[in-house]
């Protein structure tokens, strides 16, 4: 079964070493994705996530020297999520790409919102990597 997909990115005026060393450590979630949750700690060798609906699991891809940032979420309810998401270099800066899935039987105003989320927070990843020292 295939799934639609949309490709959201930012460019990021970063190194991709810093881009990627910081996007990578699932510690920093709550500072640039807080609609995932609010906070992140680690328990017995898993990321655990407080979201609104109760605790989801996090596993990340093994660093790597390629940027791949991928990785699933076990939400409260027991469903994987698997996201596909890369810190490409781009000249002396980054760019992050995020592939947005489809879930069957997501309605288009459902996708559009999770769209309009997945953009706010690399907006906001930009800024912080752009305004703080990371």
């Amino acid at each position: 079964m295939s799934t639609r997909s949309r490709h959201l990115s930012v460019h990021i005026d970063r190194p991709v070493a810093e881009v990627y060393a910081f996007a990578s450590d699932p510690a920093n979630l709550p500072r640039w994705a807080p609609g995932l949750g609010g906070s992140v700690v680690r328990e017995g060798g898993r990321w655990i996530v407080e979201t609104p609906e109760g605790r989801a699991q996090l596993t990340f891809a093994p660093r790597n020297e390629y940027g791949v940032l991928d990785h699933e979420v076990v939400t409260p309810s027991g469903e994987t999520v698997y996201v596909p998401l890369r810190a490409i270099a781009d000249g002396d800066g980054a760019e992050v790409v995020f592939t947005l899935r489809r879930s069957p039987g997501m309605s288009d105003a459902d996708f559009e919102r999770d769209a309009g989320l997945v953009s706010a927070d690399l907006a906001l990843l930009k800024k912080v990597l752009e305004t703080t020292s990371a």
